[in-house]
């Protein structure tokens, strides 16, 4: 696992989105995130798109989640969060964006059906994620199998706490959801995970130097081959290691810098 410690939320959205260019620039399939720290992030690639001639003209997309029983033109569905935040800003064709369906019946089929996009898109090249404070990636809480397909999961109480901030009330947070699992995000080639805030430390502390487990579904990066966590100074706090990670960071080979 390779980890950056950047000073400031805005130095990690840069640091990320640098990444995630290089992909759009080959036309890869990108896997993306929900939520409020991936913002940033979009917010530097729509600049690079519309200042820089960055491209998604080649590119597909794959989200990680969606709510069970939202309709896509509900405002706060992942399918129109994602489109609001970033797709439409950008040269991708709105058809080559592509997210679980939360209104299906069956939510096994759906998830099967669902991998199996994925899996004859040839796979998605990097994985943008976010980790909760609980340890979650995706909607993947802890106890999930690390093993796990799409399927349907049921919400952790901690989880609609900090996502009621997005609807009215916290009655008002679907309390299901159909979410890629570890497994098939661990297919991913790169994983990328970014964190900020104090409030993240004690779960980036949990997924890069505790042990790997069901309790932190975010430590499944550890058993990957290509996985890289940028966190800021705030969320990088409980690191023991920290003071390797900025030396093994800033003595890279020129070419394997980001």
């Amino acid at each position: 696992m390779e980890i950056l410690i950047r000073p400031t939320a805005a130095d990690v959205a840069t640091q990320a989105a640098r990444i995630l260019a290089h992909y759009a620039r080959e036309g890869a399939t990108l896997g993306l995130a929900t939520g409020s720290t991936p913002v940033a992030t979009y917010q530097e690639l729509i600049r690079m798109h519309r200042e820089e001639g960055l491209s998604f003209a080649q590119c597909r997309a794959f989200l990680l989640d969606e709510y069970i029983g939202l309709p896509r033109e509900h405002e706060q569905s992942y399918y129109r969060t994602i489109r609001r935040e970033f797709t439409e800003h950008i040269d991708i064709e709105d058809a080559n964006v592509h997210s679980p369906d939360g209104l299906l019946p069956d939510s096994d089929a759906a998830g099967r059906s669902y991998d199996e996009a994925i899996q004859q898109s040839g796979g998605v090249d990097i994985q943008l994620l976010g980790v909760g404070t609980n340890g979650h990636v995706g909607f993947n809480e802890p106890g999930s199998s690390l093993a796990s397909p799409t399927r349907l999961k049921t919400l952790h109480p901690q989880t609609v706490k900090d996502n009621a901030r997005f609807f009215d009330s916290a009655d008002d947070v679907p309390r299901h959801v159909l979410t890629q699992g570890l497994g098939t995000i661990s297919r991913a080639r790169h994983l990328l995970l970014l964190a900020t805030g104090e409030g993240k430390a004690p779960a980036v502390h949990a997924l890069a130097e505790g042990p790997v487990s069901a309790h932190c579904p975010a430590s499944i990066l550890q058993l990957h081959p290509h996985a890289t966590v940028i966190v800021d100074e705030a969320a990088a706090r409980d690191l023991q290691e920290s003071e390797y990670y900025r030396y093994a960071d800033a003595n890279k080979p020129s070419w394997q810098r980001h």
